[in-house]
């Protein structure tokens, strides 16, 4: 079997997700890009969580065509694909409709920076994207979703931001590597939990300040990051 890494890599990232409670009925998928060899996997549409095989992850070119699988990618695909393509720092890509991150984005609301927590992961807020438009929404609709999250991105590191609400729809999330798109996910839903309890306790609560947003963020992101073990 070809391609049996990322295979295997997007089997266990999407099984991740209802373990991790991000994921209810079939509402999610996660994708891992092999660049060397111009593909990514990416989990079937519709497939109960329980019957996914690593067999069964379907292989897609960057140019949007079946490479390899027997069964109907994710409806989720193009937008997928537009990030890859976008973002050529990212090797993974996961969308869920986690609770309380996806009432953020049913909002229109973007999640404040509000503590240390969600300073470890985002340089800044929890972006959302605009609203689209009827023609985007009737056109290409989920490569359209690709490119109004890019247009929100436009002056932003994808790295120091590694996720974002599409506008009455939910989170996606990023990273490096699929896997460390599944963490973000995570960490996407607890911030917006953190949040929402942090703006019934005290409704005026301001944004983290600058100082220890830097301190957080960089300490573990970035040429002076000290966190952690160093990477072989």
């Amino acid at each position: 079997m070809m391609y049996k890494d990322i295979r295997e890599q997007v089997y266990e990232a999407n099984l991740a997700l209802p373990r991790q409670g991000l994921i209810n009925l079939t509402f999610g998928n996660a994708s891992a890009a092999d660049r060397d060899k111009g593909v990514f996997a990416i989990k079937p549409s519709g497939v109960d969580y329980d019957d996914l095989t690593p067999e069964s992850m379907v292989i897609v070119d960057f140019e949007g065509k079946i490479v390899e699988g027997n069964l109907r990618p994710s409806s989720d695909t193009p937008t997928h694909r537009c990030l890859l393509l976008a973002f050529e720092e990212i090797g993974g890509v996961v969308h869920t409709h986690s609770t309380r991150a996806t009432a953020f984005a049913q909002a229109g609301k973007p999640i404040p920076n509000f503590g240390t927590t969600h300073a470890d992961y985002f340089y800044g807020e929890i972006p959302v994207t605009r609203k689209m438009t009827p023609e985007e929404i009737s056109g290409g609709y989920e490569w359209e979703t690709g490119n109004v999250i890019l247009e929100r991105f436009s002056g932003l590191n994808p790295l120091d931001f590694p996720g974002v609400l599409v506008n009455r729809h939910a989170p996606f999330t990023w990273g490096k590597t699929v896997a460390k798109a599944v963490e973000v996910a995570v960490a996407v839903e607890c911030i917006a939990h953190m949040a929402w309890m942090s703006m019934q306790l005290n409704p005026g609560l301001q944004a983290i300040e600058r100082e220890l947003l830097d301190k957080h963020f960089l300490r573990k992101h970035g040429a002076t990051a000290y966190y952690g073990q160093p990477e072989e």
